[in-house]
């Protein structure tokens, strides 16, 4: 018979599977508690930090509809549930990684699949969405800048033309000051 707190365990587990943008599972060992606590800060609101027995979080798996990781819960296993940015997560977890030799990242989780840990990487490659949306918005700003030029160019040509065909109707036309030739 399950124990409630196991039951409870595996119930709020699934829900964090559930309920996340995406997952990142890694292997913690040799990890200090300040360490785990740097990461956790690291990650912000971004993401949740959550170090489980393997066996609850298989079960969690399963009971939230998540298949391909059992491969991934073996040794000692935290998860990082995002509930923001997949991006940002991945890049802490890397960034965290990268300085502390002792976490190592596993695989992940995102949409309906699992994540190798060179597809982890590359999401935290990616820029963050508020650098893509700046990168977009000054794209339609240039673009938007040369369909205006694009537009002013007619008028502004229409305005030399008549200005020099005004300039050339002065030149051929006799001054006013001038009487006209008698013949």
């Amino acid at each position: 018979m399950a124990k409630p707190d196991k039951v409870a365990a595996v119930a709020e587990i699934a829900d964090h599977f559930r309920n996340s943008s995406a997952t990142v599972v890694t292997q913690y060992n040799g990890l200090s508690v300040s360490q785990l606590s740097q990461l956790r800060r690291a990650l912000g609101t971004s993401a949740k930090y959550r170090v489980a027995k393997n066996t609850l979080v298989q079960r969690a798996a399963e009971e939230a509809g998540i298949e391909g990781l059992h491969e991934l819960f073996v040794g000692p296993t935290a998860i990082a549930f995002v509930q923001g940015e997949p991006v940002d997560a991945a890049k802490a977890l890397k960034t965290f990684a990268k300085d502390n030799t002792a976490l190592v990242i596993k695989g992940g989780y995102m949409d309906g699949r699992p994540l190798s840990v060179e597809e982890v990487n590359q999401i935290a490659d990616l820029d963050s969405r508020e650098v893509l949306l700046a990168k977009a918005a000054g794209a339609f700003k240039a673009k938007l800048s040369q369909a205006a030029a694009l537009f002013q160019a007619p008028a502004s040509q229409v305005a030399r033309l008549a200005q020099a065909l005004a300039d050339k109707q002065g030149e051929g036309a006799p001054a006013s000051d001038e009487a006209p030739a008698e013949s």
